[in-house]
């Protein structure tokens, strides 16, 4: 029998598993912990270093965009500042994809910079406090729930990093961050709005409209779907004059990309989930445990949120897998921010999922004779 959650409000999905069941799972999540270690093997991005240009390197990409905003606070057109720079970077230029979408830089070029730090520094605010009331749902006393926020704030690192301000995956990942907490059974305008926002910055942010919109219509939530859909066709005619504008910039002779299809595995994708959140400050090998252990927490919460974010995660771990490369890892700031909060959920988890492999209850039948 499943006894009082530690720290939910409600038993987890593991409470009172059959017991054969539990152990598979048990198994299972052995599977996935042992595959976190992996990362310790895995290729990723070079050290950062005390020299000055090994720093300026290391730092290249953040460089490219800034120098993108410059150019257009001083009147330049976004697109011809966008070429110039790559190619003044060694950047691939082909395909179109390569060039970001136009949304953030022009945004940045109307605000001052530190202005434009602010404003990403408030957005992680109200990430954290939606999350915060949300998470008051699964968490009811103030010590767990204080614990999940505190997760949720390493998730949001990336986000106070002044160097990182014009990263365009930041962004993307509060405002991911930010629809998720708002959306609620009835009441998914905003969070569709917040998720149009996030494609419109970092185009990538797709996946995660797809999986919104697709356990929207397996829920038979139909105008849910139809909102999803609809932001997804606003991203594509977006996306649509945004290879036009390219096509016009872009030289026969400029360098084409060496392409997405990087295979490098599980153990990569953990690497970069703990590399994009406060999980790097701990040693390599816990930090890729405590983010394999974040996403049972995860799974167990009995939520309906919770398999969204569920979802949310494995399309992006499947897509780092498969097609990331070393140097494209900052692909997992767009679900950094959710990733450490499964943690609180850990130790329910794995109570109620030792409790259910462990059950040696029997039912014994006594036959009466008369």
């Amino acid at each position: 029998m499943a006894g009082a959650p530690l720290w939910l409000a409600k038993p987890s999905r593991f409470a009172g598993l059959k017991r054969t069941r539990a152990r598979w799972l048990a198994a299972l999540i052995a599977a996935l912990l042992l595959g976190a270690l992996t990362s310790l093997a895995t290729a990723g991005p070079p050290p950062v270093t005390g020299d000055a240009t090994a720093r300026a390197d290391d730092r290249a990409d953040e460089l490219l965009y800034e120098s993108i905003v410059a150019a257009l606070r001083n009147g330049g057109e976004y697109y011809t500042a966008a070429a110039a720079a790559l190619r003044a970077g060694g950047y691939p230029m082909k395909p179109f994809v390569t060039f970001r979408l136009p949304t953030l830089a022009v945004v940045q070029s109307w605000l001052d910079p530190v202005v434009s730090a602010l404003l990403l520094y408030a957005m992680a605010l109200l990430a954290l406090y939606a999350w915060w009331v949300r998470l008051g749902e699964a968490l009811r006393r103030t010590p767990p729930r204080l614990i999940a926020t505190v997760l949720a704030a390493g998730g949001m690192a990336s986000a106070v990093q002044a160097e990182l301000v014009a990263f365009h995956e930041v962004w993307a990942g509060v405002l991911i961050a930010l629809s998720l907490a708002a959306r609620r059974p009835g009441r998914w305008v905003t969070a569709v709005a917040l998720g149009l926002a996030a494609m419109l910055i970092r185009e990538t942010a797709a996946l995660y409209v797809g999986v919104m919109a697709a356990l929207a219509l397996l829920e038979g939530q139909r105008r849910e779907a139809t909102g999803w859909v609809a932001a997804t066709a606003v991203l594509a005619v977006v996306v649509a004059l945004h290879a036009q504008a390219v096509a016009g910039v872009v030289r026969p002779l400029d360098q084409p990309s060496p392409g997405w299809a990087g295979m490098l595995g599980f153990g990569f994708a953990i690497k970069a989930m703990v590399l994009t959140t406060a999980l790097a400050l701990a040693p390599a090998a816990i930090g890729a445990l405590l983010a394999a252990l974040a996403l049972v927490g995860w799974a167990a919460w009995r939520d309906p949120l919770a398999t969204r974010v569920v979802a949310t995660l494995a399309a992006y771990i499947v897509l780092l897998s498969l097609f990331g490369r070393t140097d494209t890892f900052y692909w997992a700031l767009l679900i950094a921010p959710l990733v450490p909060i499964g943690l609180a959920f850990a130790p329910d988890a794995f109570r109620d999922l030792f409790r259910a492999a462990l059950d040696r209850r029997r039912i014994t039948v006594t036959r009466v004779a008369r």
